[in-house]
């Protein structure tokens, strides 16, 4: 007996360039599946099912999940943007997302320069 079926296209927003190196993994209902950079069209049975999407890196980060209903023949879209940074959440949603972490990136960068320059003048300073 064939149980109907119909397609999650999820897009993980970004590339291997722009996000980071490290492609996120997913699982639909806990089965690993393979994904990309990009939208992909990925078959399901018709029904709920549950998107895990996660990366890895020296810790696991940009954990997301989503739930969606997918009737017999139906195309589902999800978007997944990864974090900046490996200590924020990712966004997952049936629109396009905004990537997470912009902030706190940004503020860690900041104390990286302002440290930075205050090397500099004390290296100055002691010559």
């Amino acid at each position: 007996m064939n149980q109907p079926t119909g397609i999650i296209r999820l897009t993980i927003q970004g590339s291997v360039m722009t996000s980071n190196m490290i492609t996120p993994t997913c699982r639909i209902n806990g089965h690993p599946v393979p994904t990309r950079y990009g939208a992909q069209d990925l078959t399901v049975w018709a029904g709920p099912n549950h998107l895990d999407l996660e990366a890895q890196w020296m810790r696991t980060y940009g954990q997301a999940a989503i739930d969606v209903d997918v009737a017999p023949g139906q195309v589902v879209e999800v978007f997944y943007a990864a974090p900046l940074h490996q200590f924020a959440r990712g966004n997952i949603g049936l629109v396009k997302q905004s990537r997470p972490g912009l902030m706190p990136l940004l503020g860690c960068l900041g104390v990286f320069v302002v440290v930075l320059v205050l090397l500099v003048v004390a290296g100055i300073l002691a010559s």
